[in-house]
């Protein structure tokens, strides 16, 4: 039995569930990894395992949960914890995520995005907790730019005139466009870190994951996380209708919001699509590039907003679509 083993059985023990059989569950792009407990007599807990030594802190996913769960939304709750050592024991909210469920049950997908919409409504009608750093326009710029970085660049590189320009434009965009950091962002928000629980009532029917990288940002964001989802498509449709949806119940410019949401939505492919070269690249997770194409395609529907001209015309001139060719030499590459 490794160091690690023999401290997550004495953390189980220490917390009253030594009888508890253990199998794992499926992890993320992270250092984090989650085993579900199963006790003798039916009671289920999870527990995350973020080592600290491999840049991990549990400390902000049990601050946050606690916030989320004060406000009535369905955060799993922190059963117990160690903060030095890397482990929570969560409450087990199951396994009925929303991309799950939306491939058994297609005609769910409508409330499934309602209600994921309706938390975020209820979310940013509270403020968000003291002490979270702002995804201001100067730190989404650097996101952004990890395109640049990685997707184009093959890894980090020097400051070159298209990714300075760049970086100058996004940065100004943002800063006019969507400039607000006063709710809290979860930077996750989608199928795969949403639960549905229909046992439960309202909002709390949701039951959220992975948000220990919040921040303070603009309120459209996490609504691009979700129906702009890198993991699946979401018909237009959809997307239309529940950006009318937050619009109406939060009272909100619609003008103004779609035009932040797309501003934000270019963003964050941008965004992602540096991320999965670089879990590529770096990480040796060549799966992430699979995903590459769909991330271009919800990419170009936002570009095509007038308020990003002069950010389309810079990925048009720098970036290449992920032909076959570029998707293979990101994986010929691939980290072992």
């Amino acid at each position: 039995m490794t160091d690690r083993a023999q401290a997550i059985a004495g953390f189980i023990a220490a917390n009253g569930w030594q009888a508890a059989t253990t199998r794992p569950l499926a992890g993320d792009a992270s250092n984090r990894r989650y085993l579900r407990l199963r006790m003798p007599d039916g009671a289920r807990a999870v527990l995350m395992d973020a080592p600290a030594d491999r840049g991990e802190d549990v400390a902000p996913f049990a601050r946050i949960a606690r916030h989320l769960s004060g406000l009535g939304l369905s955060a799993p709750r922190i059963l117990a914890a160690d903060t030095a050592q890397g482990f929570l024991l969560l409450e087990d909210l199951g396994d009925a995520l929303f991309a799950r469920v939306l491939e058994a049950e297609p005609g769910k997908e409508t409330p499934l995005y309602e209600a994921a919409t309706d938390v975020l409504v209820e979310l940013h009608r509270h403020p968000p907790p003291a002490g979270l750093d702002p995804y201001s326009p100067r730190v989404m710029a650097d996101m952004a730019a990890l395109a640049f970085d990685w997707y184009l660049g093959g890894g980090p590189v020097a400051d070159s005139p298209a990714r300075v320009a760049f970086h100058s434009a996004m940065h100004s965009l943002l800063e006019r466009h969507a400039p607000q950091a006063d709710v809290l962002i979860q930077r996750d928000y989608h199928a795969e870190n949403l639960l549905w629980l229909p046992d439960r009532a309202g909002v709390a029917r949701v039951g959220l994951l992975d948000f220990q990288d919040a921040m303070r940002g603009h309120p459209a964001y996490d609504l691009v996380s979700v129906l702009q989802d890198a993991r699946r498509d979401v018909p237009p449709a959809i997307e239309s209708a529940m950006i009318d949806r937050y619009v109406a119940a939060a009272g909100v410019d619609a003008k103004a919001f779609i035009t932040a949401y797309h501003c934000l939505g270019a963003q964050r492919n941008l965004r992602i699509l540096g991320v999965f070269a670089r879990l590529c690249l770096r990480d040796g997770k060549a799966h992430y590039v699979d995903l590459i194409p769909r991330v271009w395609d919800l990419l170009q529907r936002d570009l095509a907003h007038p308020a990003l001209q002069r950010i389309a015309a810079m990925v048009a001139e720098s970036l290449p679509a992920p032909e076959a060719r570029v998707l293979q030499g990101l994986k010929e590459r691939c980290t072992t």
